[in-house]
């Protein structure tokens, strides 16, 4: 199964440190954020991994080459302007053929174990399904969650509500109607697909962080290097 890493935004809410290096290559516990996706991805046996850029494009590209001394193969899809989520994976349609595939926002550190995501891709390759989540327990700066799940099935709305990780399996019909370089949002796909009864999702209880300002990402180092030093 191809997997997808979304690696062309900006990181405005990272300024100024995005100013001059991209969100996906700023570093924690040694390592860029997208390094540590790339690896994990490497060990559940994604092999095929594609690679969205446009903010700063060529020092992604010039610092995970073609993946090889990760395990992996890379292509790039060049964005000539950020399309944001569902626009840029539509984009990338082309590079991940007609099988349900994974994708992951590059600011996410997780210890989620990807091969967990086989059994669902299966079942959306059957046509049982659009897509299926990853949720984790609401942060501190989320507290209201994204979507509700029960008995494996994903709402918009409901109780228990649950922090959406940015770790997801989509079969390709979801973005059929995204025209390619079009911008579009994943939830303006998702929310009428879970109207339908199409979206699964599974809660994922372990680590987990959305390194998105520079205080989580000084969080997040200091979180691993008293892991380290125990």
């Amino acid at each position: 199964m191809k997997a997808m890493i979304l690696a062309a935004g900006r990181g405005e809410r990272m300024r100024p440190l995005t100013d001059r290096v991209p969100k996906a290559l700023l570093e924690v516990g040694g390592r860029p954020l997208i390094a540590h996706l790339i690896e994990g991805l490497a060990r559940s046996g994604h092999t095929e991994v594609v690679v969205n850029v446009s903010h700063l494009a060529g020092m992604i590209e010039q610092e995970l080459g073609d993946g090889s001394r990760y395990g992996v193969r890379i292509v790039y899809s060049r964005e000539a302007q950020p399309l944001e989520t569902a626009g840029g994976i539509a984009f990338a349609l082309p590079l991940l053929g007609d099988a349900p595939f994974v994708v992951i926002n590059s600011d996410v550190y997780s210890d989620f174990d990807f091969a967990r995501l086989a059994a669902p891709a299966a079942a959306l390759a059957r046509g049982r399904g659009l897509a299926h989540l990853v949720l984790v327990d609401n942060p501190a700066h989320h507290p209201r969650g994204d979507f509700a799940l029960s008995a494996g099935a994903v709402s918009a709305e409901g109780a228990g509500r649950l922090t959406f990780s940015g770790i997801g399996v989509y079969a390709p019909a979801l973005f059929s109607g995204v025209a390619r370089g079009a911008r579009c949002q994943l939830v303006a796909l998702l929310t009428p697909a879970m109207a339908r009864g199409l979206v699964t999702g599974e809660h994922h209880r372990g680590l987990w962080m959305d390194v998105g300002t520079p205080l989580r990402l000084d969080a997040l180092e200091r979180a691993l290097a008293a892991e380290s030093g125990r």
